[in-house]
């Protein structure tokens, strides 16, 4: 088992922040490939972001209203294989 880590990805053109509107997931759940994790409002829109993996959700980064810069850890997973934590930790947030 490897651990993968889910950071905010930029969904707007330079955008550096979005806030964390509600979670559709939390610690524990078994997540799909593709499955809404949480939705994150932008200054323009509310985006749905869905998961990179399939595995088990060992961290949800956040609470909803809360502001959270792009880059940063949002959803940490147990997944099968080696995952990409050792890469995750050593690049910047």
């Amino acid at each position: 088992m490897g651990r993968y880590v889910f950071k905010l990805p930029d969904v707007g053109e330079g955008t550096a922040e979005a806030e964390l509107v509600g979670w559709h997931v939390k610690v524990g759940d078994m997540v799909a490939e593709d499955q809404i994790l949480a939705d994150i409002m932008t200054d323009k829109a509310t985006v749905e972001l869905t998961s990179p993996v399939a595995g088990r959700v060992t961290a949800a980064h956040g609470e909803p209203g809360q502001q959270l810069a792009v880059g940063s850890p949002l959803v940490e997973f147990e997944v099968e294989g080696a995952g990409n934590a050792s890469a995750a930790l050593s690049a910047p947030f």
